[in-house]
């Protein structure tokens, strides 16, 4: 688990597998507009957590904001940006 610190806000979760090359293309994304939003991310290994694994699986990556599920595959920056006003 790493986590980038924002200026405080909204905690972003993104769901992720070492395996998945999907994943870390949607951290490089959405990474950007989460510290511009002042918020902070948070990368969670769902296959360090047999309730994580079993919860996600293999719909990774998704967006968690402040515990609610947002995204699931993809994500529009535009859409993340608003919800994390």
């Amino acid at each position: 688990m790493s986590s980038t610190e924002g200026g405080g806000g909204k905690l972003v979760e993104l769901m992720v597998r070492r395996t998945c090359g999907s994943c870390a293309r949607v951290q490089a994304q959405i990474a950007p507009v989460v510290e511009q939003a002042g918020c902070m991310l948070e990368i969670v290994d769902v296959d360090t957590d047999r309730g994580l694994a079993a919860e996600f699986g293999d719909r990774v990556p998704v967006v968690v904001i402040d515990g609610e599920e947002f995204a699931c595959w993809e994500v529009d920056n535009g859409e993340l940006a608003l919800a994390l006003l």
